[in-house]
């Protein structure tokens, strides 16, 4: 399949869930990442989930890797609307944060953390496929900030579904996961 069948497909079926359904694959997409090994990190580079959107949340993910790991720096994205850059933002307790134009909360303020520096990286998708690629929302953000990430960097990809054998026009520009977790599978890239 093409990433605009997948993206069409994917959002209809998440949106679909039932508020009870959700929070079970939550509950067990939480289960499976917590059964990750991953290595000590400094800094974590989350989302915050768009409701409206059926996004899986993120925050119990965040709140288990801080409390296992003391000292974690978590950031979350910024996105420049004018010149389609994204940045990674420091945020801790007190963080304010402001709505965006695509419905989605960013910090209002904070620290940049330079994208060499992130060791994980929380990456929201629609679906993913057997070789780690990924659909998002189709504005590129993502995968132009991932690749001025290190390589080395991990990028942990969430479904409720099961992946997709292949994404078939996956090209140069699209950044593949290291890892995906679905409710029932941890897949590694």
């Amino acid at each position: 399949m093409l990433k605009q069948q997948i993206r069409k497909i994917y959002k209809e079926r998440r949106l679909a869930l039932a508020d009870s359904e959700r929070a079970k694959l939550d509950d067990r997409l939480l289960i499976r990442f917590q059964q990750v090994a991953l290595p000590p990190s400094a800094t974590l580079l989350s989302f915050w989930p768009m409701a409206h959107m059926g996004e899986f949340n993120t925050f119990p993910c965040a709140d288990f890797l801080a409390f296992r790991m003391p000292g974690l720096q978590i950031a979350y994205p910024k996105v420049s609307l004018l010149t389609g850059d994204m940045r990674a933002v420091a945020v801790n307790d007190d963080t304010d944060y402001k709505e965006n134009a695509y419905g989605i909360w960013e910090p209002a303020a904070g620290e940049l953390i330079r994208p060499d520096l992130l060791d994980l990286i929380f990456v929201p998708l629609l679906a993913f496929d057997l070789r780690g690629n990924r659909v998002g929302y189709g504005k590129g953000f993502y995968d132009r900030f991932l690749k001025t990430c290190r390589d080395s960097s991990v990028k942990i990809g969430f479904s409720y579904f099961d992946p997709v054998s292949r994404i078939g026009d996956a090209d140069e520009f699209d950044v593949p996961l290291t890892i995906g977790i679905t409710p029932n599978r941890i897949y590694e890239f």
